[in-house]
């Protein structure tokens, strides 16, 4: 499930090749701001579609002239981004 909080997208439970369809679609409804902040400390469960959905979330943002960043991955998430080389594209909100 993905939910707004206030200022932030929030991602809750799996995003696995099962649902990362539903996921993405109910993401991508929320980019309503210029500025996108996408929390992933709810996220319980991830497979490499993980990856995948975060690069679409970034390439629909730059679409439409947004900036989206994205806090809290989960450790597993990191893992798999630094193995396929890819996790130095993935923007990070800076504390």
């Amino acid at each position: 499930m993905v939910i707004r909080d206030n200022d932030k997208i929030i991602v809750q439970g799996p995003i696995t090749i099962i649902n990362v369809v539903e996921i993405l679609e109910q993401g991508i409804s929320l980019f309503d701001r210029n500025d996108l902040i996408i929390d992933l400390a709810q996220v319980t469960d991830i497979d490499s579609s993980a990856v995948s959905m975060l690069f679409e979330w970034k390439r629909r943002a730059q679409k439409n002239n947004q900036q989206v960043y994205f806090s809290n991955i989960p450790e597993n998430l990191k893992n798999l981004s630094q193995l396929y080389g890819v996790a130095e594209l993935i923007p990070l909100v800076q504390h």
